[in-house]
């Protein structure tokens, strides 16, 4: 059996913190942050916080994901130099769209875009 990408084990309050920061030096907000992800996932702010301070790991935080939006799959484009409709190991495809709609956020895209809306 192949090893585990490093990323599925680490906790995505280690990771979370780069988001807001990377959102933040572009003049966003934590608030923007929280929105993607709990719009991505289904996850509500108190159980988004909820993971954090649980250090979930990447997997079960996707596995534990009350609804992944449906719209998501209409996220595309390149990030860290992959294709993402071409990802295909599922978990690695939620984690690439997390990262790529943070990008969109620190790129100044609107939200309304950002969320598919």
């Amino acid at each position: 059996m192949p090893e585990k990408h490093r990323i599925y084990t680490m906790a995505v309050a280690k990771v979370y913190p780069f988001y807001i920061e990377k959102a933040e030096k572009k003049g966003r907000t934590k608030a923007e942050v929280d929105t993607i992800v709990c719009w991505l996932t289904g996850y509500s702010q108190r159980e988004l916080e909820t993971q954090l301070k649980a250090q979930t790991d990447f997997e079960t935080f996707f596995k534990e994901a009350p609804k992944l939006n449906p719209a998501r799959t209409a996220i595309k484009g390149v990030i860290c130099g992959v294709r993402i409709e071409e990802i295909q190991d599922p978990l690695m495809r939620e984690v690439r769209y997390l990262d790529k709609m943070i990008d969109e956020l620190a790129k100044g895209r609107p939200m309304e875009k950002i969320l598919r809306t």
